[in-house]
């Protein structure tokens, strides 16, 4: 499932067939898109119209809009999909969604202007990040409640939590580092140089490094996440602006948005092993492991670049609709009642939302 800013839009691709096959309204400026875990449902944040829309994956149908506060970007959810969390920009909040009865179960003030809100893997702690004032807050979850407001680096934006949930890494767009933060002591660690504009962070799966996209340095930082100190600077294409590590931790993909290209790094030996020229601004990228498919999805042409990761070759290149900004990777479950075609997908119910 790709979001389509400009459109308003999903649309719903069949990675067998390399085609799309539902394009679904969901408010206007959908940003996120991100599947609840556990469960047939992709919730959808709406940026411009303050909503959140749950989608049913089995059939393509919107089963819900929450109202949330002003200016959602993101959503994340809890371990276990019984909640999931939103900041609200313009509000200066946390909505807090009970996802089993779909609506909002409370709502937090956070500090100014927060962007994103991040769970930790053990499902203990809401990391927000507050480019308004430059602070992080530390949200419990249970009880629910804030913990802390901690200072950080200037202009706080994307946060990696290591997988023992033992700390978060913040990159602060504003100065040019990222800002190390104990989450058990609720307190700022260091404040590391990185590039120009650190837009996004890729965690390799051990916790042991962490890369930066650097996006007006075209170069990606890496981070020994042990120590806290910055240990390479690697060279990348224009704009680096989206990072992404295999399952395995083998390899790093960067899109870079002013080069048209996707670079694929072997994180062992830090080589460049394949660069590979996809549509206009790439931006979001995904994995689709059980096919062996890495998604592009590029803002400026309005399409995704789906590659084979097998020998990273030519990109096929799957129209969408305008200003494609994040990719979900679901399995589709047959809705009750219905039967599987014969390639063992769910079928697409003929009522489901076509492009129009």
């Amino acid at each position: 499932m790709v979001s389509n800013g400009r459109s308003h839009t999903v649309t719903v691709i069949d990675l067998a067939e390399l085609r799309p096959v539902a394009t679904i309204p969901v408010g206007h400026g959908p940003t996120d898109v991100r599947p609840r875990p556990g469960q047939p449902e992709v919730y959808v944040v709406a940026t411009d119209s303050n909503l959140v829309t749950v989608l049913d994956t089995r059939t393509w149908q919107a089963r819900a809009q929450i109202a949330v506060g002003a200016r959602p970007f993101f959503v994340d959810f809890a371990p276990d999909g019984s909640r999931a969390y939103v900041a609200n920009s313009a509000s200066g909040t946390v909505s807090v969604l009970d996802c089993s009865a779909r609506r909002v179960a409370a709502t937090l003030r956070v500090g100014l202007v927060p962007g994103m809100a991040r769970v930790s893997p053990d499902g203990r702690w809401v990391v927000v990040t507050n480019r308004g004032d430059s602070t992080v807050s530390l949200l419990s979850t249970n009880p629910l409640g804030v913990v802390a407001t901690i200072a950080v680096a200037d202009q706080p934006e994307a946060v990696a939590i290591l997988p023992d949930s033992s700390k978060a890494f913040v990159s602060a767009t504003g100065s040019g580092q990222v800002s190390a933060v104990d989450l058990g002591r609720r307190q700022l660690l260091a404040n590391l140089p990185v590039g120009e504009t650190p837009v996004d962070l890729a965690l390799k799966p051990d916790g042991g490094e962490l890369f930066v996209a650097n996006f007006d340095s075209h170069t990606i930082t890496v981070i020994n996440t042990w120590t806290n100190e910055v240990t390479e600077t690697l060279q990348a294409g224009r704009h680096p602006t989206r990072v992404l590590t295999t399952p395995d931790g083998s390899l790093l993909y960067v899109s870079n948005f002013g080069s048209n290209q996707v670079f694929v790094v072997e994180t062992a030996t830090r080589r460049v092993r394949a660069n590979i020229p996809v549509g206009h601004q790439p931006d979001a990228l995904a994995l689709a492991p059980e096919r062996s498919l890495l998604l592009v999805a590029d803002s400026g042409s309005g399409d995704v670049a789906v590659i084979p990761t097998s020998g990273e070759s030519f990109p096929t290149l799957v129209p969408v609709g305008l200003s494609p900004r994040a990719i979900a990777v679901v399995p589709v479950a047959a809705a009750p009642g219905e039967g599987k075609n014969a390639g063992g997908r769910a079928r697409i119910p003929p009522e489901a939302g076509r492009s129009r």
